[in-house]
């Protein structure tokens, strides 16, 4: 006779939880357990998203899980498995490399399950590096966050298509829904930055680095041949200043100090993207995912996005959105143009087909069901597999 685990208990382990995609991953993860019943650990360095976990009831655990000191990993495999005796854990779930690799070990030793989710592409010059990240490949089950990530472990790190498992990232529809949002907030904001209110407004949220193409759109929009228009670029610059000073140097040179406005760490991100005519995704190397763009497509927002990674998954060409070769500004203007020519009507038809399609498909609801289910089926296989043997 076989008994099932109802109410489960989950370690999730990773480097932080300040930003980025993993660190909400792990943020809604925790809270869909605890709201479901279960039991919920996350282990980390810490980072200003603890409190959401806590709020929810989760359990927050601060290790020194960010670095890749060998020894340092060496060490935090055998306060992993502590903490999973301690807790009497069932699961343990990683998502970056350093704690994995501690988490793998870890699982091994106490027989539990051990799940990867890859997040990324992760870059593997030299066989050391791609052995290095290989540990995100030996998971009971790897959860790829696109199929982009899927076709990218499969190709390069031959592993059996059947443990791998496409769960799309999900974003949260209450918060992202146009019609939650005030004129109040759209007010204040544009009061706040100095937007003028009969300007078209383009926006590329995400962090202020290199790879996510804001000078692309600094010469796309210098192309438009307008001037009545704010470009926002709007996420954290994690303290890469010489990376903002080349970018306000950039839009000095086309004359353009007045059209843009550069915004760290803005709270209120579903108004800031009700507020924008077009938004623009333009990142360089390909989005494991795509959250920016998901989120725009939620709010009904026109959308431009880079077509390579996850964002063709999320936008259908030319219906929901448009897709522009990476790194080509004049492609990337033309998109633009594109959308800014189109017809109240023809605005409507696009933002209501981009609503239904991400709702139906990349909401958090979907991504923690699918995501609770393998900790499920896993949990449960490997309690009846110790049942079988002590019998």
């Amino acid at each position: 006779m076989t008994v099932d685990i109802k109410n489960y208990r989950v370690l999730q382990v990773l480097p932080h939880l300040n930003s980025g995609g993993l660190v909400s991953g792990a943020v809604e993860i925790s809270n869909a357990l605890q709201k479901s019943g279960h039991y919920s650990f996350v282990a980390s360095n810490g980072g200003r998203r603890e409190r959401e976990i806590t709020r929810e009831g989760g359990k927050v655990i601060l290790l020194p899980l960010s670095s890749k000191n060998p020894i340092t990993i060496f060490r935090n495999i055998y306060r992993l498995s502590k903490i999973i005796k301690q807790n009497n854990i069932h699961v343990i779930h990683a998502r970056s490399r350093a704690p994995a690799w501690s988490a793998y070990f870890a699982a091994k030793k106490m027989g539990i399950p051990f799940i990867t989710t890859f997040h990324g592409t992760y870059s593997f010059k030299g066989k050391l590096k791609k052995k290095y990240n290989s540990v995100m490949t030996k998971g009971d089950r790897v959860i790829a966050i696109s199929n982009f990530i899927k076709k990218h472990i499969i190709n390069n790190y031959y592993v059996s298509s059947e443990k791998v498992v496409t769960i799309h990232r999900g974003i949260n529809i209450d918060t992202f829904n146009h019609l939650k949002i005030s004129d109040e907030r759209l007010i204040s904001f544009c009061k706040k930055f100095n937007i003028p209110e009969d300007y078209i407004v383009i926006l590329l949220p995400g962090r202020i680095t290199r790879w996510k193409g804001h000078k692309t759109l600094i010469k796309a929009v210098a192309m438009l041949g307008r001037d009545d228009f704010i470009c926002l670029f709007v996420g954290d610059t994690q303290g890469r200043y010489k990376y903002f000073n080349e970018l306000n140097s950039a839009i000095d040179k086309l004359g353009l100090s007045n059209n843009f406005r550069i915004i760290e760490n803005q709270i209120d991100m579903a108004a800031i993207y009700k507020l924008a005519d077009v938004v623009v995704s333009a990142s360089t190397d390909p989005e494991a995912f795509g959250r920016v763009v998901a989120e725009a497509q939620a709010m009904g927002r026109l959308t431009v996005a880079v077509n390579h990674g996850g964002a063709p998954e999320i936008i259908l060409k030319d219906i929901t959105g448009w897709l522009f070769e990476p790194g080509d500004s004049i492609d990337l203007s033309d998109k633009i143009s594109k959308a800014l020519k189109l017809d109240d009507l023809e605005r409507k038809e696009v933002s209501s087909k981009a609503i239904q399609r991400t709702v139906s498909n990349f909401n958090n609801d979907t991504m923690c069901l699918k995501t609770l289910k393998i900790y499920a089926d896993l949990i449960n296989s490997n309690n009846n597999e110790k049942q079988y043997i002590s019998n």
